[in-house]
């Protein structure tokens, strides 16, 4: 016997629901299954991380006009060395190694971290190694290729991925094919970069340094030996081991060739991340890479503690960026708050309660947090150089209370799904900077509010999340407002008061009734 008409309509619309529910909960698990979304990156200067235990015999590799620094120095700017087009803190050194590096990734497992990512390790004349020689070589003072297969097999076999760094839009003057190509008008490299009398210094260099000249990435030859070719720069890396690449000044290499590169990374490996460090809003820039430093939504956190943006509109930005850029990049993109060329955080924000807003923000909006060594323990330094001090190991105590608290951050991204990977939705809000981190599952859904101003905000909030029942208790998981406020959500609406640089982040827990369960037929 057919079925009425109206028994079919519902049972087309109920299996339209379940599909769409299936669909939605395939979204989220193939975001966990994807290490880039969401993962914690731990960030490492190799020259200053752990101290080389062979240091004497690495002496040689320091000539002058070259400085080996004792450990408990603090880096200093230093006068310009005309001979050299830089200057002299360029090229002082505190000896750390891969081999070094590579006996302290017990720290960075125990963190939490994800992801390790090494400054420039390839040969250069420079510490920060932003001047390449040849990039298939790494730099001897940090060792050899081989050193570098063994660091990251190390990491692998602790559950890190190792991500490095790509300067590939200039190299350094002081390259020999550079050398000979500014002497030699028919040397093979001649065309690798801009050579003229139009030039001061004779060619194009990277905005006016003179050390830096830049690379034509117009010729073929160029991108084949950085990227295209089997044995190129990208490629042979992710084959010894790296798992992805930052790219430094990406937008210098343009959405061409940005896409030409992120594709032969992903074709030599699948899975692989390609994140460049574009300061520009990056909605575009997603379209030919996997990922960004995400300084767009660094100024908007910084801004807003600052008392520069609006809580309101800071969270219509954020929604607005949302909606531009994709959440699926953003999840992959890395939210920096400090790093080799910006003042140490706890030096930019020395307000105790001002700066665990920013990391609670840092660690609970969409995005990939990038945690630049030393952070954990609380280290200070103002611009380059003195950002780029060697790591206070002397730190490392179970009585730091900034160890104590980053660990809190990582620990909860850890336990809390929609932390890493869960959709972004903003909470209207006059003077609060809230919003909610939801996934397919209601019970994983957490919401974050703060207070950035010097006042004490009480306001009445709409969650427009309808899976959320009446009457469930809400309960903080960060512990930073005392007394633990009192919060259960109503028809749609809390109420919360949050006192100044206040934040709350909440998980709905309901009541244990005997049995009974609200949430018996919600997902």
């Amino acid at each position: 016997m057919r079925k009425p008409k109206s028994a079919r309509v519902l049972q087309a619309t109920l299996a339209s629901l379940a599909l769409a529910s299936a669909a939605q909960a395939g979204t989220f698990e193939r975001r966990e299954q994807d290490w880039r979304n969401g993962a914690l990156v731990y960030q490492i200067i190799v020259d200053r991380f752990v101290p080389s235990a062979n240091l004497e015999a690495k002496r040689a590799l320091y000539p002058a006009p070259k400085v080996l620094r004792p450990w408990s120095e603090t880096p200093k700017p230093g006068p310009y060395l005309e001979d050299q087009k830089l200057a002299a803190h360029e090229l002082d050194f505190w000896g750390g190694d891969l081999a070094s590096a590579s006996t302290r990734l017990d720290h960075v497992q125990q963190l939490g971290a994800d992801v390790l990512y090494l400054n420039p390790i390839h040969l250069a004349w420079t510490n920060h190694k932003y001047d390449a020689f040849d990039y298939q070589q790494v730099s001897p003072e940090y060792g050899t290729r081989e050193d570098f297969k063994r660091l990251a097999a190390e990491a692998h076999r602790r559950g890190l991925k190792v991500v490095l760094d790509g300067v590939f839009n200039h190299m350094g003057r002081n390259a020999p094919i550079f050398k000979q190509a500014l002497a030699n008008p028919k040397s093979p490299w001649r065309d690798w970069f801009s050579i003229g009398p139009q030039y001061q210094g004779g060619a194009l260099v990277w905005t006016g340094y003179q050390n830096l000249p830049e690379l034509r990435l117009e010729n073929p030859a160029v991108r084949r030996h950085l990227w295209l070719d089997k044995d190129s720069v990208v490629r042979s890396y992710l084959r010894d081991g790296a798992d992805g690449w930052r790219l430094d000044t990406a937008f210098e290499l343009g959405q061409r060739y940005l896409r030409e590169l992120t594709d032969a990374a992903h074709q030599e490996k699948p899975g692989s991340l390609v994140v460049g460090e574009i300061a520009n809003y990056p909605d575009q820039w997603l379209k030919s890479i996997d990922a960004v430093m995400n300084f767009t939504l660094r100024d908007l956190i910084l801004g807003m503690s600052k008392g520069e943006i609006a809580p309101a509109t800071a969270a219509r930005l954020m929604e607005r960026l949302v909606q531009d850029a994709g959440i699926e990049p953003l999840l992959k993109s890395w939210v920096v708050i400090d790093n080799h060329d910006i003042p140490r955080i706890a030096t930019q924000l020395p307000n105790t309660a001002q700066r665990r807003l920013v990391q609670a923000l840092q660690f609970t909006l969409p995005g990939a947090p990038n945690l630049y060594y030393g952070a954990e323990l609380g280290m200070t330094g103002g611009a380059d150089p003195e950002n780029r001090g060697p790591m206070r190991w002397d730190l490392m105590r179970e009585d730091n209370s900034e160890l104590a608290w980053v660990r809190q951050l990582i620990g909860l991204r850890k336990a809390h799904r929609a932390l890493r990977i869960g959709d972004f939705r903003r909470i209207e809000s006059e003077r609060l900077f809230a919003f909610e981190r939801h996934t397919d599952r209601v019970l994983d859904s957490r919401i974050v509010i703060a207070n950035p101003s010097d006042q004490p905000v009480r306001e009445r909030l709409l969650i427009p999340n309808a899976h959320l029942m009446d009457d469930t208790p809400m309960v903080d998981l960060l512990g930073l407002v005392s007394p633990a406020p009192s919060i259960a959500i109503g028809p749609g609406f809390i109420t919360v008061e949050l006192p100044p640089q206040g934040v709350l982040l909440l998980q709905p827990r309901p009541k244990n009734l005997g049995g009974y369960n609200r949430y018996k037929r919600v997902q």
